[in-house]
């Protein structure tokens, strides 16, 4: 499964303070929210899930997740997934629908990711 952590990219960006573009430089701000902050529209403590091929959505996620497993309906394609928990909270995708038989990926607090979602049937959020 392809994944692509967008943060990681900006916080090595964010490290180095500016990016060099042609002939033009690009300040660079960080890229984690600061705690208790929404990102991209998902609320501080919140998993969110944004529609297929839709970017941030103008940061309206189409699905918004706390704590525990929840069965995915209608997710198919190439999603967002934006964990914005704090410290030791993880998540992971499911093929079953109970959370169980989980894809090997952790998905950190404070990270995003691109994902196919169509072989996933469910979303376990846990403390880690």
């Amino acid at each position: 499964m392809a994944r692509t952590s967008i943060r990681t990219t900006l916080a090595a960006v964010a490290a180095t303070g500016m990016l060099a573009l042609g002939t033009g430089v690009l300040a660079a701000a960080p890229a984690q929210a600061a705690d208790g902050d929404r990102w991209h529209g998902c609320p501080w403590e919140a998993v969110c899930i944004y529609p297929q091929d839709a970017g941030w959505n103008n940061d309206r996620p189409s699905a918004v997740y706390w704590d525990g497993v929840y069965q995915l309906y209608n997710q198919e394609g190439w999603h967002f997934v934006v964990n914005n928990q704090s410290d030791k909270w993880v998540d992971r995708l499911c093929y079953d629908s109970w959370g169980n038989n989980c894809d090997s990926y952790v998905q950190p607090a404070g990270t995003t990711w691109m994902v196919n979602l169509s072989p996933m049937n469910s979303i376990k959020l846990s403390a880690h």
